[in-house]
């Protein structure tokens, strides 16, 4: 699974076989049973996970008792509570194993240590966070122009793994839909 890890970084940035050793020395592994949670609202995020196999939500509970999940890390993803990872603050997200999953995770000090030690660790964290822009951006816009049908057929075209791998609940909780709703849209398409 190390390598997969490494063929990730490697696919975004250029390092010697040295710097990829020093980076991959700060990455512990991870065993998750299905349903555990890596992070609870409140708790400060102090870890960056990389996913070998399973899948990671990260998600928000409402005042209702709802939960609306904001993103799915499938193999070869990266996954963190972004917001609370950069400011130290409470968390107002849940991470979960979805599945049994293995990941590697990187501490906060660990992360920002390589930003110093490798120029090229900057490279790598400057292209993450572009990308968690533009996705985080889209799923807002998707929210605020698309109606329940159109954000549908755009997740089997953009990411269809979603719905083959997991429950209609949590594809619903990823659409911001109710269940009922999204097996009326299965059932039209």
């Amino acid at each position: 699974m190390e390598e997969l890890l490494v063929s990730y970084i490697k696919s975004k940035i250029s390092v010697t076989d040295e710097e990829m050793g020093t980076i991959i020395s700060y990455f512990r592994p991870m065993k998750l049973k299905k349903n555990e949670l890596l992070l609870t609202n409140g708790q400060s995020s102090q870890r960056t996970f990389f996913v070998g196999s399973g899948c990671l939500r990260i998600f928000f509970i409402n005042e209702d008792g709802q939960d609306s999940t904001r993103y799915f890390a499938f193999e070869n993803q990266f996954a963190t509570a972004l917001v609370s990872f950069i400011t130290a603050e409470p968390s107002e997200e849940f991470i979960q194993a979805v599945e049994d999953s293995e990941v590697y995770y990187i501490t906060h000090k660990n992360f920002y240590h390589l930003l110093d030690l490798i120029p090229q660790w900057e490279k790598f964290y400057r292209m993450y966070l572009e990308m968690a822009y533009v996705t985080n951006t889209r799923r807002l816009m998707s929210f605020l122009v698309q109606d329940a049908l159109e954000k549908y057929r755009q997740l089997l075209d953009e990411n269809p793994i979603i719905v083959r791998r997991l429950s209609n609940k949590m594809v619903a909780s990823y659409l911001n839909i109710s269940q009922e709703t999204l097996s009326r849209l299965k059932s039209k398409l």
